[in-house]
């Protein structure tokens, strides 16, 4: 079942989050093990991300370099079916435009459809280490809507193959980002709702948006959405804090910022454990107010580590 038919047939805020596949010659169970006690709240379905590899350069000792793959993760294709094979609920895969072609594209999302799964998250992706801004494949995609009009393409039967005759459409629910602090690279918001309104237009279902810890952008967000004529369910995105480290890794990797209460609490804080219980109350809080805002559903980005979700689910759900 897509995304959208999940939440339009729920009588309740619906409780979903996001997995990290694990890299590649590790074990799936550690992925399975952070899932079963999430199963506890019945998500109708769950996210599956996608990381590109990384590269290092490696001295041969003979003047020359050798281009190494790091910390490579598996498809997201195969991860879905483990996961929809295990625990019988749906998956959303994400797609990137970063390191795939047109064609390699086409192909996983038919591999998709054969397997069943109807709702996709289209995003550009972000650049890999190595790279000082975003680099398109030769033959992809350099911005998330040409991704999503691909796949819109398919929706309707024309594949990149165009010689191909009577192809079968795919039927995607199709869904996009949203930046309740502006897209980083975004001149202002109102560009970015610019961008978020194309988009849409052009056949994204619905969205989803970047971490945020105070609820009043995202408020915001929704109200300015609404009033630029962007009518699709929007999910918000929500991770608590967990450590002392995320204090400034999170605004600094995801380009947001902490609210002063927020801030205040935590620089009392001289251990993890102790970041770890405000990071998890506050998301409480969070989420309480969301739900009663009328938030379609509540999309947890777990970071691999389940404990700090489950507690804060048994709370809300």
């Amino acid at each position: 079942m897509k995304v959208t038919e999940h939440i339009a047939n729920a009588k309740k805020t619906v409780f979903s989050f996001e997995i990290l596949p694990p890299l590649k010659g590790q074990n799936i169970k550690t992925l399975f093990s952070n899932i079963e006690p999430l199963m506890e709240f019945k998500p109708p379905f769950i996210d599956v991300t996608y990381h590109r590899e990384e590269y290092v350069y490696r001295d041969k000792g003979n003047g020359l370099l050798e281009k190494r793959t790091t910390r490579k993760r598996p498809g997201t294709v195969g991860i879905c079916a483990a996961i929809k094979n295990r625990f019988d609920v749906d998956t959303v895969p994400h797609i990137i435009c970063g390191g795939f072609s047109k064609e390699e594209t086409e192909n996983a999302l038919i591999d998709l459809d054969f397997l069943g799964i109807d709702s996709v998250l289209i995003l550009r992706g972000d650049p890999i280490k190595s790279e000082a801004k975003f680099i398109p494949d030769p033959n992809g995609h350099a911005y998330a809507i040409d991704l999503l009009e691909q796949v819109v393409q398919m929706n309707k039967g024309r594949y990149v193959d165009e010689e191909l005759k009577d192809a079968t459409p795919t039927n995607f629910c199709m869904g996009v980002a949203g930046y309740p602090e502006k897209h980083f690279e975004a001149p202002s918001m109102k560009s970015d709702i610019k961008i978020l309104k194309k988009k849409v237009e052009a056949g994204a279902d619905y969205v989803v948006t970047q971490m945020f810890f105070d609820n009043q952008k995202f408020f915001d967000f929704v109200e300015t959405c609404r009033k630029e004529g962007i009518n699709v369910p929007i999910i918000p995105g929500l991770k608590p804090i967990t450590s002392l480290k995320q204090m400034t890794a999170l605004p600094r990797t995801f380009y947001l910022d902490l609210p002063d209460e927020l801030v205040d609490q935590l620089e009392k804080c001289k251990t993890n454990e102790e970041v770890k219980e405000i990071g998890i109350e506050w998301c409480i809080q969070q989420s309480k107010e969301l739900i009663n805002f009328g938030t379609p559903c509540l999309h947890y980005y777990s970071m691999g580590k389940s404990d700090p979700i489950y507690r804060i689910a048994k709370n809300i759900f």
